[in-house]
């Protein structure tokens, strides 16, 4: 059988080490060698003797994520095997997270990561209790994180001198040092004319780096 379907970018080939690899621009391979864990449902393929259970977020974890709506329903995988992760053909970025890094990515953004990871849901200080995406998920340790995007995203540095504002709905992370507040960007006067529809923003100080994506949340489907 010949087709272009066979083409060698295409194959999968047997891990050689253990751990996260691209398997293309839209999906994550990993090679399990006792655990890992992913966002439930990611799961599109695997091959060996592998098993995928719910994992708790804990009591403090599933409070936030009842109050706020945000957060990440996250399965541990165990065993010895392969899997590939993906999820609605986003594409996909491996980050490498060194002991004493620390960063904050939207728990949307977050497809699988290494269980020697730490992972924790907090809340973005100054952002008070409006707008969108504001407690987020605080990785730290060491490892790799396989972060999803819708499109290319765009990685701006932030620099003491120059803070950078961010349209909550498209922010996918940004270095955990930065100072974080909402920042105002429309007049009393817009807002009563029917306003921009870019009333706030999130303001970010210090040095580092943002991540967004080049569009604003979708609207999802209702579950039934």
């Amino acid at each position: 059988m010949k087709s272009d379907l066979f083409a060698s970018e295409n194959m999968a080939q047997q891990a050689t080490v253990p751990g996260m690899t691209l398997q293309n621009a839209k999906s994550v391979k990993y090679a399990v060698n006792g655990e890992m864990h992913a966002r439930q449902g990611s799961m599109i393929a695997y091959r060996g003797n592998l098993q995928f259970e719910r994992k708790s977020q804990g009591i403090g974890g599933m409070l936030k994520r009842a109050v706020t709506g945000e957060g990440l329903a996250l399965m541990a995988v165990r065993g010895q095997g392969e899997a590939w992760f993906a999820h609605e053909a986003q594409n996909c970025f491996i980050v490498d997270i060194d002991q004493g890094d620390a960063l904050t990515i939207n728990g949307r953004n977050v497809l699988c990561f290494d269980a020697t990871l730490s992972y924790e849901i907090r809340t973005v200080k100054g952002a008070g209790m409006t707008g969108g995406g504001l407690f987020n998920s605080l990785f730290t340790g060491y490892g790799k994180l396989a972060v999803i995007c819708e499109g290319n995203p765009i990685v701006i540095p932030v620099t003491a001198q120059q803070p950078v504002y961010v349209d909550t709905d498209a922010v996918v992370g940004w270095s955990a040092q930065l100072n974080t507040s909402l920042h105002r960007s429309q007049s009393v006067g817009s807002m009563i004319r029917g306003g921009s529809g870019e009333a706030v923003q999130l303001m970010l100080q210090g040095e580092g780096f943002v991540i967004v994506r080049p569009s604003e949340l979708t609207a999802q489907p209702a579950s039934n």
